[in-house]
């Protein structure tokens, strides 16, 4: 399994679809990636050399934020939102949908599983 930023991505699959497990790149990042390292986009993931690795890996430290970088930044500036008290921090802080959406009759992804209403049933 090869190891790209301590991420071991699948070796059976294409390149341009492993390089999709590191956190931060996605579909269009993956294949100007491979663009820029001259890598064959339909190649297996197995099938890479020590130096086409060592490409891929020096390509993305320098020009994209992946992993634990873009994990403390994003979380940086939700910690700003709740430091600042501004509305979007307040549902952060609360667990609420923060873009708008309604809460009445979904949100169950933000609000978690239904609370069970237990009663006593009638005989």
């Amino acid at each position: 399994m090869p190891r790209i930023l301590g991420v071991d991505i699948p070796k059976d699959k294409k390149i341009k679809i492993s390089l999709r497990y590191l956190y931060g790149v996605g579909p269009v990042n993956a294949i100007d990636i491979l663009k820029a390292t001259n890598i064959d986009i339909n190649k297996k993931a197995k099938d890479l050399n020590d130096d086409e690795i060592a490409r891929i890996t020096s390509y993305v430290q320098s020009n994209y934020k992946v992993e634990g970088e873009l994990r403390r930044e994003i979380s940086g500036d939700i910690r700003r939102l709740i430091d600042i008290g501004c509305y979007r921090g307040l549902r952060h802080k609360k667990g609420l949908p923060v873009r708008g959406q309604r809460t009445r009759c979904n949100a169950r992804t933000r609000k978690g599983p239904r609370p069970r209403v237990g009663g006593i049933k009638k005989k």
